[in-house]
């Protein structure tokens, strides 16, 4: 039981370090998506077709 309890503690002291940051803006800033990923997006999006009909959506993926 002394145990489990010095490992939760040593499990919150990690969370604690971990999400105690204020800001990781510095982090997100560095994202760049690869050019494969937008692609797929873009063509994704290029195929969606999306049909309304009086309160309903129907959703149609062209290949």
């Amino acid at each position: 039981m002394v145990r489990y309890l010095e490992t939760l503690t040593s499990k919150q002291r990690s969370m604690q370090k971990m999400y105690s940051k204020t800001s990781r803006r510095d982090d997100v800033t560095k994202l760049v998506p690869k050019e494969e990923t937008i692609k797929y997006l873009l063509d994704y999006s290029k195929a969606l077709s999306v049909i309304n009909y009086n309160k309903l959506k129907f959703e149609a993926l062209l290949n």
